[in-house]
């Protein structure tokens, strides 16, 4: 592992999960339940969940809306922002972690897309792509 992404999840301790689902058995779902079991707070971001509890947090429908809602509970703003959409889907993701303020963008497992992660690196964020938050959370010990 790299010292970057060593830093970053060291650093980042509010991840929004974009793409969250309420199935335990997806992957956004299992990430999810395996970072706040190690000390992380997710923020989950789905708008067809928009509304409901997933792992005991309420589900957002956009990151705006979810960084509203942190800031208006006077909690941490979201930290890191882990995509597990598609990569076509990415670039709105990307403005939309841009314009919250959020410190990382962070593209699962075979998501890439060179436009939207450089918009988002000249924007001042961390990026990384292809990469699973848990696997590489694993690899800390």
């Amino acid at each position: 592992m790299s010292d970057r992404i060593r830093q970053i999840l060291e650093s980042n301790r509010t991840i929004a999960i974009v793409g969250m689902s309420d199935k335990p058995n997806r992957a956004s779902h299992e990430v999810g339940h395996y970072l706040q079991k190690h000390g992380y707070r997710i923020v989950p971001v789905n708008p067809l969940l928009a509304g409901q509890q997933v792992l005991g947090e309420t589900v957002h429908a956009d990151l705006p809306t979810a960084a509203a809602a942190l800031q208006a509970a006077g909690e941490a703003p979201i930290d890191m922002v882990d995509v597990f959409r598609k990569s076509e889907d990415v670039p709105p993701v990307a403005d939309q972690a841009i314009a919250i303020g959020a410190r990382t963008l962070w593209l699962q497992l075979a998501i890439t897309h060179p436009e939207a992660e450089q918009k988002a690196a000249d924007a001042g964020l961390q990026v990384v792509h292809d990469k699973c938050t848990k696997i590489e959370h694993a690899l800390l010990a």
